[in-house]
């Protein structure tokens, strides 16, 4: 390979490492469960003990994506970005460093219904026959804001 041949590879492979991350948030905003999934390996290591306490660990990404379903219902919006993108790929190993925003909110009724916290984002992807997966993520909670019970609130209907 000639060095620009690589360095396309390489500039290529940021380009669609960046797409993977930023379309999890676009994905889990638009409520598309389905093609927020396809970003994923089957198992994931997972750490948002920062943000929901318990302990890092292992998990089926079936889980994580159905979790955010159950927390994100159709009623509570959400707003997700991340930016300042900081990757280093090795092989077909890739780790992301961004800064993350996350919005919550709920219907009006329910009171003061917003929620955003801010923090350091964490994701490890594998370069697959697909394309490259999600094979890790965590979030480091900087500063958060408002209403703690629009980030945790799921109305009885939604379960």
């Amino acid at each position: 390979m000639t060095e620009a041949t690589v360095s396309n590879q390489r500039l290529a492979d940021e380009m669609e490492i960046i797409r993977v991350v930023d379309d999890v948030d676009n994905t889990v905003d638009a409520k598309d469960w389905t093609t927020c999934r396809s970003y994923f390996l089957d198992e994931i290591d997972a750490d948002f003990t920062s943000l929901a306490g318990g302990s890092p660990g292992r998990m089926k990404a079936d889980d994580l994506v159905g979790g955010w379903k159950t927390n994100l219902y159709s009623d509570k919006k959400s707003h997700h970005m991340r930016s300042n993108h900081r990757i280093a790929i090795n092989g077909d190993e890739a780790e992301v460093f961004s800064k993350g925003y996350a919005l919550n909110m709920l219907p009006s009724e329910t009171g003061s219904g917003l929620w955003e916290v801010w923090g350091n984002c964490y994701h490890t992807l594998r370069r697959t026959d697909e394309g490259w997966r999600v094979s890790g993520m965590s979030f480091i909670v900087t500063p958060a804001r408002g209403n703690e019970r629009a980030r945790d609130f799921i109305p009885q209907s939604s379960s």
